[in-house]
């Protein structure tokens, strides 16, 4: 069986650092979702705008013709996937069992870590949004983002050999 590991989150939550990591770690494939995102969607972030479902569709099938272009049995992906728009689209594309791992970050650290991040597109000030859109899929599992990155990394990587 080939899986899809989606590590998600909102804005700040850690997702990019842990799957990078993680991907490392395991010698899998690492796909950013941030660079799949069109210039137009990029510039409407920045300019502070939060994007609705039909924005995320050309984001969508992008993520997924990424993800079922590599062969490895196991690719990690660093996606936000807030709603289940982009859920659904990942399950019902990426031709991969998915699997959802959460890192869990209260507001007031993730706005920190989103103000001290000089070269990325997302503003604070769509933090609020992203929270209020963020909808985990039942099957989740989810981590506390504010620990320290080695014992979270290994913290996944226990459950994800359990299965």
């Amino acid at each position: 069986m080939t899986d899809l590991v989606i590590i998600m989150g909102v804005a700040g939550s850690g997702k990019s650092s842990i799957a990078e990591a993680l991907a490392a770690a395991g010698g899998w494939p690492f796909i950013e979702a941030d660079d799949h995102h069109s210039a137009a969607n990029k510039q409407k972030m920045a300019s502070g705008t939060p994007l609705t479902d039909a924005d995320r569709a050309d984001w969508v099938d992008s993520l997924c013709r990424a993800v079922a272009a590599r062969p490895e049995a196991r690719v990690i992906l660093a996606c936000s996937a807030l709603t289940p728009y982009v859920q659904d689209g990942l399950r019902a594309g990426a031709g991969r069992a998915c699997r959802f791992v959460l890192l869990d970050v209260p507001r007031e650290e993730l706005a920190r870590r989103i103000a001290a991040r000089l070269d990325h597109f997302m503003p604070v000030s769509l933090l609020d949004s992203q929270l209020e859109a963020l909808q985990p899929p039942d099957d989740v599992l989810a981590f506390d983002g504010t620990g320290r990155p080695d014992v979270l990394l290994a913290q996944i990587q226990a459950i994800l050999a359990e299965a």
